[in-house]
């Protein structure tokens, strides 16, 4: 195990914490250490992003200085002393989720072509690393850059070489660094909503971080139930329902299944099998131990950032500070900009966040406006007041947008797609959502019973519970579950935050909290029973934010040849993510508003609820740490991701190792196109030797054929082809077209092709090994070659 390797890495982090304190603290309204290290890492991103165009090595280290810089400057002028408040807070829940995933990893550190996107992501990492300047080189498409965004990579890469580490290695630290990341600015925002509103921000931060960092769906406890119920199985198989993993016995349980609840076709929901289920549903636990280091994980902690920014402008005072509302709506288009080059599934959420928070704030959108224009717009006590606020907001939103594209523009002139957005998918059926959010709908359905029986009354309360499950009904016989589940959701948390026409109800104070509330900053204090705010706040944001990405992925979806797969997936990690935010104040609440016999009852069913979460994380890690079964370990724990090379693959591993130590980024010919297999008979390989060493091959794995189109992909395809196998004239043309430097044939090369490229006068044997041949192209005496004329 590489201790010391352990140990900078989250040395780095926690300096990169502190460093990340003073700015973040003259963002928010308050100390912010939870969030500090996403402003951190986004300070840095951003200067060697724009800066990395140039020279990506000295752009790190200018990264660097200008946070450090910045961090002393804003220490100064404020007088901050060297240990912050909250810095060992937040320090202690990073290094805790740090090295919990650290030891995750180590059980299980290989980098492999199967189960996920593994090679995918560390050729990105690996190209980044070898990379001069941006964009770096396709390491599956030579000579032409990313068409991915590679933005989390980027990070990865810019703290890969800050420490000096091996990509091997840093692969797994990066991943354990992006996990930690994520719990610990979800504790922090999570904790600073739920004190808003009176509640313990211990106990919200807390909540908060199970929810993102340890909860489940409820597809393991589901199962494990029907296994404990006395005839359960059977019934289960009579309702057609899938009896397997846990319904079959503790034995059978399987980590993948609960990533894979909803069916392509909801038809077939009753009688699926997770391979078969095309539509993946993932949540955080399950992405970090499958151990892909993607782009819909790394992107998260920073719309958590963007997140608190919003909550910042929503707590902000309308008629005293204009400008800081500004400054902050200002701050989230760079952050928007990184998040659009990281995952850019993930940004339009960017702007739709912006937007609610806006409408919804106290603060009247108009306030924004120039004195003049507010006066014109008028007040917004009456529907049309409601609509111009909505006008004002998507205004707001679309300059975020607009601004954010600024801030990223590099990526968008050198990324395109051909992919386009489609309407009407099929769509989830009512059981499969209620086992996806189920967790947090439970928490949600208590927490509106609760404030409408607050503001309306126990019996109109009740009435709208009654209306609530009658709209489930109807819309999933209608074939528009989604609608009717997250609907009441929408209208009940946009109603009580914005309360128009609502009998009874006081207006809201300017900072978001509603007369009675406790010390919104008051740290640890819970407020009595019957206490505290009995008003929405930012949770209801949260709440409608996440609730309008699960409609939208019902009716909207990008077009690819494996229907709305991808936009669930990578849609429903945004969700999980902000509705984390959201149930952890939310529950801190309900459990300190509610006292007697009505407390015990949220207590006890909290509690329930806590556990079934919990299930699929318990079996998950136990089978991880303990299960004999192959995945890809080593005799002793370590974070080296190709140590598995050498058993799984000893005729190849030495080949691979010999092209990483080549300096530069010197052209390969591999066979083509690879997949998710390392090799098959059939010739198929996983384009190992360029995604395993960052050199640009000139035909990688077949995502290229989306990323480029058909036309361009099949050119290519018919290439790799020719060099390998192909008449001479053909070869040396091709040869030099595609500046080829080094040529690779193994197992895979020998099956696809009748290989002639080593009888060449212009190649050369550069290594031979066990299974491989590793030819040198000379470039001079292939200019001199006949075949040229």
């Amino acid at each position: 195990m590489e201790y010391g390797l352990v140990a900078g890495w989250l040395a780095l982090y926690l300096v990169l914490l502190r460093a990340g304190q003073p700015v973040a603290a003259r963002l928010l309204p308050w100390h912010g250490s939870g969030l500090a290290l996403p402003v951190a890492l986004a300070v840095l991103w951003l200067v060697t992003f724009w800066v990395g165009h140039l020279a990506l090595g000295p752009a790190v280290w200018l990264g660097v200085a200008v946070l450090v810089g910045a961090a002393i400057l804003l220490d100064i002028r404020s007088g901050a002393d060297p240990i912050p408040a909250g810095y060992l807070e937040a320090a202690a829940v990073f290094t805790v989720a740090f090295l919990f995933l650290v030891a995750v990893r180590a059980v299980d550190p290989a980098i492999v072509p199967g189960g996920g996107e593994k090679f995918l992501d560390f050729g990105l990492l690996k190209s980044l690393v070898r990379a001069d300047a941006l964009p770096a080189e396709d390491v599956w498409f030579a000579g032409r850059p990313f068409s991915y965004y590679y933005g989390g990579h980027l990070l990865a890469a810019a703290l890969t070489r800050l420490t000096g580490t091996a990509g091997r290695f840093a692969y797994n630290l990066a991943l354990a660094g992006f996990y930690a990341t994520l719990v610990t600015a979800v504790y922090g925002l999570a904790g600073q909503v739920a004190a808003s509103r009176g509640a313990s921000r211990r106990l919200g931060a807390a909540l908060g971080a199970f929810f993102v960092g340890v909860a489940a769906n409820l597809l393991a406890a589901g199962r494990l139930l029907v296994w404990l119920v006395p005839g359960g199985e059977g019934v289960a198989a009579a309702l057609g329902a899938p009896v397997e993993g846990l319904a079959a016995g503790p034995g059978e349980f399987s980590y993948w299944s609960a990533s894979r609840v909803i069916a392509d076709d909801p038809a077939d929901f009753a009688t699926y099998t997770p391979p078969n289920a095309l539509t993946i549903n993932e949540f955080p636990l399950f992405a970090w131990l499958n151990g892909d280091m993607h782009a819909h994980m790394m992107s998260t902690a920073f719309l958590v950032l963007v997140a608190g920014l919003c909550f910042a402008y929503y707590r902000t005072d309308a008629d005293r500070v204009r400008r800081r509302r500004l400054l902050l709506l200002g701050a989230i288009p760079a952050v928007g900009g990184l998040v659009a080059v990281t995952n850019t599934w993930s940004f339009p959420s960017v702007a739709g966040l912006v937007l609610v928070t806006v409408v919804l704030a106290p603060a009247a959108p108009r306030s924004l406006l120039p004195a003049p224009a507010r006066s014109r717009l008028g007040t917004d006590d009456d529907l049309r007041g409601e609509l111009r606020r909505v006008g004002v907001g998507l205004l707001v939103a679309g300059g975020v947008l607009a601004l954010g594209v600024a801030w990223s523009l590099p990526f968008w002139v050198t990324s395109v797609t051909s992919r386009t957005v489609a309407v009407f998918p099929d769509r989830s059926s009512l059981g499969e959502l209620l086992v996806v959010h189920g967790v947090f709908l439970a928490v949600f359905a208590g927490y509106l019973y609760v404030r409408g029986a607050d503001t309306l009354g126990t019996r109109r309360a009740r009435l709208g519970a009654v209306a609530s499950v009658a709209v489930v009904g109807v819309a999933a016989a209608l074939d528009v579950a989604a609608l009717g589940l997250v609907a009441p959701l929408v209208a009940l948390g946009w109603l009580f935050a914005r309360r128009p026409g609502l009998p009874g109800l006081a207006p809201a104070r300017a900072d978001g909290g509603a007369e009675g509330d406790g010390n919104p900053d008051s740290g640890d204090g819970a407020v009595a029973a019957g206490g505290g705010s009995r008003r929405p706040g930012f949770e209801a944001v949260l709440l409608v934010a996440g609730a309008g990405l699960v409609v939208l992925v019902e009716f909207v979806f990008i077009r690819e040849n494996v229907g709305r797969m991808n936009t669930v997936f990578k849609t429903y990690m945004q969700v999980w993510v902000l509705w984390s935010l959201a149930a952890g104040a939310a529950l801190a609440w309900l459990l300190a508003r509610l006292g007697g016999w009505r407390g015990r009852t949220v207590r006890v069913g909290a509690a329930l609820l806590l556990v079934s979460a919990s299930i699929y994380g318990g079996f998950a890690l136990a089978n991880h740490f303990t299960s004999e079964a192959d995945i890809a370990r080593t005799d002793d724990p370590t974070l080296d991701g190709l140590a598995y090379l050498d058993v799984r693959h000893p005729g190849e591993a030495p080949a691979i190792r010999w092209l990483d130590g080549r300096e530069g980024r010197p052209t390969i010919l591999t066979a083509a196109p690879g997949g998710y297999t390392w090799y098959s008979p059939e010739g198929d390989g996983a384009s190992a030797p360029a995604s395993l060493t960052g050199l640009p091959a000139v035909l990688g794995w077949f995502h290229e054929a989306q990323y480029r189109g058909e036309e361009a992909y099949s050119t290519r395809l018919r290439a790799v082809e020719l060099l390998y196998s192909g008449a001479p004239n053909q070869q040396a043309v091709l040869a030099e077209r595609y500046d080829l430097r080094y040529v690779y044939v193994g197992p895979a090369e020998r099956a696809r092709y009748d290989v002639t490229v080593g009888e060449r006068p212009w190649t050369e044997v550069a290594r031979a090994f066990e299974d491989v041949t590793v030819y040198r192209v000379n470039a001079s005496a292939l200019g001199e070659s006949e075949y040229l004329d």
